[in-house]
């Protein structure tokens, strides 16, 4: 049992907002959004990322929608500089995107970050410094007075580096780190004092960004922190107030819903939330939540699963399977009450009506995912024992969507002939449905070879009665695999791949390599698991991917296809 916590622990003092409008206010807009993936979510991981990971997050970022990224932390590492400069010099930057960049409240600091930003076209120089008492009397040893010349002479270096490259369009940022555990009074004098310092205007606004560096205290207490700041900060009309709400106490999402009713513009956090800790506020999960009050969040989400599988490979951190819209679990349900909810108001949900279908708070098709999960009746255990069979009797690890969806075909076979699957069953119907499928595209066997730095394949398939030679480059034997399928007019896109090594003893001298690849159809909408077995790994790939090409369904485009050729 946990100790008594009262001489520990005491509760966080309430704020004097006896007159507070925040409760009674209603989000009818999207705020700013600014993604922290490449910062804050970044120095959470156990393996930051490397330049081509980062190359990757930001190009999805701006596709997604965010028009303002903070990319990097220049002076805390080269790495951090250089992929600065990569964005810069090699012109990644949408005229549309501008990026941001972090830096302690310190000279030779701030020098470098600067440095790093030369030819932006526009860039956002975000300075903090931490304000609340154990700071300033333990870390730093400062007076308050000693503290806000930190932040206003830090403004002072800033404006002045700004001036000598007009040429960019310089934004101020400044945070009091630790805002939510600072009095309310000194926050404001030195949110006051930065703003006079950088001569803020309408034209020339400030972005005041007050952190929950730390959650210390209900959603409600920050909501009140932010609607008094709005309320008593000079020169409000020059400022854009922003939050960043870390998750410690597990509602980083509602924090972040509270303040924009309080009077917050902005919004700072990572795609799934992924920050120090416990990690900052979910995007996903916040801007969905908009989506779903009918209020369109200006982020693009329809494609949720592609951006799932980027921000794992990413990050190299797996997304919950029950994560809010996103987890791959999230719109199946197991129980048969449920089910049968879903499956009778999916029987009587209009097709241009208000959403109203029992357990479903959003229509999966809106983000990109199927209704086949949804409306299989399945248990939880039903599933993990297929997967423990073919895992202790034939080696076969199955990644945890190619479990569900695999789940469907034991799931018939149980309905028609009842009774218990063995393993061997199972194994027979997995063979069936991923193993045995050559139609309309039989492997017959493929040549690799090497076009400069580019990996070239030659692919000889059959497909409605003809041997074709297909041919195809890319940057690895699968990628050159697609571009020769692609000739057959076949579009394919790789959601995500595997592979692991079948039986007991890696050491095995008929070891079997396994791959598996999720795979879709530009335009058709279904996403399904191809599988490849071969002594070969490579081999094993290209079959998994022809073998996704066969589970798709495009016997008929692949004949229109060959007839045609």
């Amino acid at each position: 049992m946990l100790k008594d916590p009262s001489s520990k622990y005491t509760p966080f003092p309430a704020i004097k907002l006896m007159d507070r409008q925040w409760p009674n206010q209603t989000i009818t807009a999207p705020p700013i959004w600014m993604s922290t993936d490449l910062r804050d979510g970044n120095q959470a991981l156990f393996e930051p990322m490397n330049a081509d990971r980062k190359m990757r997050m930001f190009r999805t970022l701006c596709a997604i929608g965010f028009k303002e990224i903070e990319v990097a932390f220049p002076s805390a590492s080269q790495t951090d500089f250089d992929f600065v400069r990569q964005l810069i010099e090699g012109d990644h930057i949408p005229k549309d995107v501008t990026i941001e960049v972090l830096t302690q409240a310190r000279e030779h600091l701030i020098r470098r970050t600067m440095d790093s930003l030369k030819g932006a076209r526009r860039a956002i120089v975000h300075v903090y410094n931490a304000t609340s008492k154990p700071f300033r009397e333990v870390v730093f040893g400062m007076s308050r007075m000693e503290v806000v010349e930190m932040a206003v002479s830090s403004v002072h270096l800033v404006k002045h580096l700004a001036s000598e490259h007009p040429e960019t369009e310089w934004v101020l940022e400044y945070s009091p780190e630790t805002f939510s555990s600072t009095e309310l009074d000194f926050a404001l004098e030195i949110c006051n004092a930065v703003t006079a310092a950088w001569q803020a205007t309408p034209d020339n606004k400030v972005i005041l960004n007050l952190p929950a560096t730390v959650e210390a205290a209900t959603p409600n207490i920050y909501a009140d922190q932010i609607e008094w700041m709005h309320r008593h900060l000079a020169r409000r009309d020059s400022v854009v107030l922003s939050v960043h709400p870390h998750n410690d106490r597990g509602t980083a999402v509602a924090a972040a819903e509270l303040a924009v009713m309080a009077g917050a513009d902005r919004v700072e956090g990572c795609l799934f939330g992924n920050g120090e800790r416990t990690g900052n506020v979910d995007v996903v999960t916040l801007a969905i939540n908009l989506y779903t009050q009918g209020v369109s969040p200006g982020l693009d989400f329809s494609d949720i699963n592609a951006i799932a599988r980027t921000v794992e490979y990413c990050n190299q951190l797996p997304i919950h399977p029950r994560h809010p819209y996103v987890g791959d679990l999230v719109f199946t349900a197991f129980s048969g009450s449920h089910q049968d909810a879903i499956k009778k108001g999916f029987a009587v949900q209009q097709p241009e009506g208000l959403w109203s279908v029992p357990y479903l708070p959003i229509d999966p098709a809106d983000v990109g995912r199927s209704y086949d999960s949804v409306i299989r009746v399945n248990s939880q255990s039903g599933k993990g024992g297929i997967a423990y069979l073919l895992e202790m009797e034939y080696g076969l690890v199955l990644p945890r969507r190619l479990q569900v969806e695999f789940s469907s075909a034991v799931q018939r076979h149980t309905d028609a002939h009842g009774g218990e699957v063995s393993a061997a069953q199972i194994w027979q119907l997995f063979s069936d449905d991923y193993l045995a499928p050559v139609t309309p595209v039989r492997y017959l066997e493929h040549h690799l070879f090497e076009h400069g730095s580019v990996q070239g394949i030659r692919l000889t398939v059959e497909a409605k009665g003809m041997v074709h030679l297909l041919t195809g480059e890319g940057n690895g034997p699968i990628d050159a695999a697609v571009h020769a399928l692609g000739t057959l007019g076949i579009n394919l896109q790789v959601r995500s791949y595997e592979e692991r090594s079948m039986g007991k003893s890696m050491e095995g001298g008929n070891a079997q390599a396994c791959a598996f690849m999720e795979v879709t159809c530009a335009g058709s909408g279904v996403e399904c698991y191809g599988v490849g077995m071969d002594a070969n790994i490579v081999t094993a790939s290209i079959k998994a991917l022809v073998g996704g090409v066969n589970r798709l369904g495009l016997d008929a485009f692949v004949e229109r296809q060959t007839l045609s050729a």
